[in-house]
């Protein structure tokens, strides 16, 4: 009999349809007033259909934006494949780390406002987070992933994350490592930070400065920490592809959890009820794109400015390092205060995006705004794997999104 360690790593797959799935679609603006052609839409279609045909995905959805007309919001799939629930574009998904585009941008705000100054030590503003050498790390520092504490080191268990206060004790006398001198993307750990200096300075929570800045002078139904008990079921994930060693071993080394162990972490009730500031903001394909339209324009929505045009140059613009290879994912990456940044070359939004910015979310999400091709999306998916046909399918969309909207 074989040994269990010979056997060929399964691929989980979700059955793939025998006809393309049918989309739900939201309010779309006709394709010609973002300036593209109705082929240009049909073509994203079907690219986004081949992404769900992998069988990797239960459910994807994907908005649009071209010169701030909503020119595609379509949902494929399932929100929940075992009760057979369909998403729609109004399902609320999980953005992962995209979240930290958003708590970026609430700390920018407070700069902005001048109850935060970027430069200043994080122990000015939580003295006990000045112990075991991080007395000299700063704000920026925190939100460019040079804070020198990527990951936890001691042990931790899934169970902490609901413990605030464990959390920032375990933050607060974790040494760092090269803090200020290396870039290391912070996974979970940094959103804790930002989001404890937040409510010391404000008195508010970390959602009801969200609320007051964005979400509510935005109109948004969901967008924010946690779900709470309004609206939608929020969609279920899925560990899927090809279960390697390998992969796990990567995942526990950036984000602390494997595959599995994320997922089943991210469909828990209670992880829909706290707030965890670099991983768990809710939000349909539609809101997320609606948000970095916002930046694309300036800080602007529907004539009022929400940030100032220089806060959002601060807060996505490059900060003169250049793109390192992070020690944490070991890519060629480049971060502002609170952003991925694009290249010309290689970049997690394509070939020729230099000036693209944005956040991916865990494995699969993908949320971004290129002001060379007047574009604000989203792309959110539910399937969490690394290793099978899902991968190309999504470059092949990526490369079909970039190609038909290049100015």
């Amino acid at each position: 009999m074989l040994s269990m360690s010979l056997l060929p790593p399964r691929l989980r797959l979700f059955p793939r349809p025998d006809s393309p799935a049918r989309a739900d679609r939201g309010r779309e603006a006709p394709a010609a007033r973002g300036g593209l052609p109705e082929a240009a839409i049909d073509g994203i279609q079907r690219s986004l259909e081949r992404v769900h045909a992998t069988g990797m995905s239960p459910g994807v959805a994907l908005a649009l934006r071209r010169h701030g007309e909503l020119v595609f919001d379509r949902a494929l799939g399932f929100a929940d494949p075992q009760a057979g629930t369909p998403l729609t574009v109004d399902t609320p998904i999980c953005l992962f780390s995209a979240s930290k585009a958003v708590t970026a941008m609430l700390v920018h705000h407070l700069a902005e406002q001048g109850q935060l100054d970027l430069h200043q030590r994080v122990s000015h503003y939580l003295p006990e987070y000045g112990q075991a050498g991080k007395h000299r790390t700063t704000l920026m520092h925190v939100l460019t992933h040079r804070a020198g504490v990527p990951r936890i080191r001691e042990p931790v268990s899934p169970e902490d994350l609901f413990d605030h206060e464990r959390i920032m004790t375990l933050m607060c006398r974790a040494r760092p490592e090269k803090p200020g001198r290396q870039q290391a993307y912070h996974a979970i750990t940094a959103g804790f930070v930002l989001g404890e200096v937040m409510e010391r300075v404000t008195g508010e929570t970390v959602n009801q400065i969200l609320d007051r800045v964005i979400r509510q002078p935005m109109g948004m139904r969901y967008f924010r920490f946690g779900l709470g008990d309004e609206g939608l079921p929020p969609a279920k994930n899925a560990a899927t592809g090809l279960q390697l060693p390998p992969v796990d071993l990567f995942l526990k080394h950036a984000v602390g959890g494997g595959l599995q162990e994320v997922v089943t972490l991210s469909n828990d009730p209670r992880f829909q009820q706290v707030t965890i500031p670099a991983g768990n903001l809710y939000a349909t394909a539609e809101e997320a794109s609606r948000f970095f339209q916002m930046l694309l324009d300036d800080g602007q929505y529907q004539g009022r400015q929400l940030f100032r045009p220089q806060t959002v140059r601060l807060a996505t613009g490059r900060t003169g390092r250049g793109g390192r290879v992070d020690r944490t994912l070991m890519l060629p990456l480049e971060f502002s205060p609170g952003f991925m940044l694009g290249a010309r070359a290689i970049s997690v939004y394509g070939p020729g995006t230099p000036n693209a910015f944005g956040h991916l979310g865990f494995i699969n999400i993908y949320c971004w705004a290129d002001p060379d091709r007047a574009l604000s999306g989203a792309l959110l998916t539910t399937g969490k794997g690394l290793v099978g046909p899902l991968f190309p399918s999504l470059l092949r969309l990526q490369h079909r999104i970039n190609t038909v909207t290049r100015l």
